[in-house]
């Protein structure tokens, strides 16, 4: 079986403490993880060549964090066929919204599964049961992880005093 990794790409270094949840999430599952910083207006030739060596790189699912015109997910998954996971970054304007619209609001043939504004966690949540479906163990930790928060839920349902 082969062994896939998760690229982590930002648009900006001060993404990074967003992406870091998903970083963290990821290597909680024992995902390798390999982080990059991109811009699709910048470096776009640069964000285009990872994007079409990425598979034969032994990547299975690339995630894409970027705020503001948010357009890193859609170049990246425009030079792949690998899933392309984006955060819309909460930016100082519209508090992410134009984040969450740019990255979501692709054109039919380039998909772009998108999380919530800030979701890192999820995104790295949705990239394991990506590669779950091929890898038992990533399948073993993701069902460990949601009954961890089922026990917690009921725990603190236990513990409720109104």
């Amino acid at each position: 079986m082969e062994r896939y990794k998760v690229a982590v790409i930002m648009g900006s270094d001060s993404d990074l403490p967003v992406v870091k949840k998903a970083i963290d999430r990821l290597k909680s599952f024992d995902i390798p993880v390999e982080t990059h910083i991109m811009s699709a207006h910048r470096t776009p030739e640069r964000a285009m060549e990872f994007a079409n060596t990425a598979a034969d790189n032994g990547f299975g699912v690339i995630i894409a964090a970027a705020g503001k015109a948010a357009h890193l997910a859609g170049v990246l998954a425009a030079h792949t066929t690998l899933p392309v996971i984006g955060i819309p970054i909460k930016s100082s304007t519209l508090d992410g919204l134009d984040s969450l619209l740019s990255t979501v609001q692709m054109p039919s043939g380039i998909p772009v599964a998108t999380v919530a504004i800030d979701g890192a966690e999820n995104a790295a949540i949705l990239a394991a049961q990506i590669l779950a479906l091929n890898d038992p163990k990533i399948k073993d930790k993701l069902i460990a992880m949601k009954s961890e928060m089922k026990e917690s839920v009921i725990q603190k349902d236990n513990n409720l005093t109104v």
